[in-house]
């Protein structure tokens, strides 16, 4: 069965690749303008022409439970990859499995361990089954978004912060604070005395709202707010850690 993906079906899509557990039909009928039912419609063909294959919730279960996510990139002769992506599958810890068409390291292998000396085994059980791993990273974070294309036209990633570099190294910055950021909920004053903010940083405007606020020390720096940074020696990604999520 095919599907054509019209502005409709597109917008569907895009909304339940940004959230589909807290998004609801009428939610997306109000923002398409067509009706709930339609949307419920629509959703029920596109499970059916398999475009929509599943639903899946995204855990992190080193935060919640202490586990460690391992990233293997993996060499499998190509006339045999579908069969051996399969075969990984079935290793315990194992969570999720790309093949790539074709080159080096065409099978990514992701799995959760409970500590270093698990994912060893789990290193091991992928040898066995012939395949070569050519290296391995600890997972650090992952991100997911809709597919920007599918959403409204309005709709463009804002980044975490703007530069302007000025003369001897030193540059402003614009940066908002994400909601559990170190310096969310902190006064400047107590930021700085407990060098959550770093020294060489310099808060020199805050926007909030629709206003522009004087910092001062007993300025509280709130989540959302837009802050102007300066920094004699210029702002590297350690300093930004401060306004962003941990």
């Amino acid at each position: 069965m095919s599907v054509r993906l019209d502005e409709v079906n597109k917008r569907i899509i895009h909304a339940l690749m940004q959230d589909a557990r807290s998004v609801s039909a009428p939610m997306i009928a109000e923002e398409v303008g067509v009706s709930a039912a339609t949307i419920r419609n629509r959703i029920g063909h596109l499970e059916d022409a398999g475009v929509i294959e599943g639903y899946h919730a995204n855990v992190d279960l080193e935060r919640a439970d202490g586990r460690l996510r391992n990233l293997y990139l993996c060499n499998a002769p190509v006339e045999e990859r579908e069969q051996l992506a399969h075969q990984v599958r079935l290793i315990p810890g194992v969570t999720n499995v790309r093949e790539l068409m074709a080159g080096r390291r065409n099978l990514h292998v992701l799995a959760i361990g409970d500590d270093t000396a698990d994912l060893r085994r789990i290193s091991r059980e992928i040898a066995t089954l012939g395949i070569e791993i050519e290296d391995e990273a600890l997972l650090q974070s992952e991100t997911f978004q809709g597919y920007q294309p599918f959403g409204p036209d309005d709709e463009r990633p804002k980044p975490i912060a703007d530069y302007v570099s000025l003369t001897g190294g030193a540059e402003v910055v614009e940066v908002t604070v994400s909601p559990d950021a170190p310096v969310a909920g902190l006064t400047l004053e107590l930021a700085g005395r407990e060098a959550v903010i770093d020294d060489d940083v310099l808060v020199i405007a805050i926007e909030r709202d629709d206003s522009v606020i004087t910092p001062r020390g007993e300025t509280v720096i709130s989540a959302g707010d837009r802050l102007t940074l300066l920094s004699r020696q210029g702002v590297d990604d350690g300093a930004l850690e401060a306004f962003s999520a941990t």
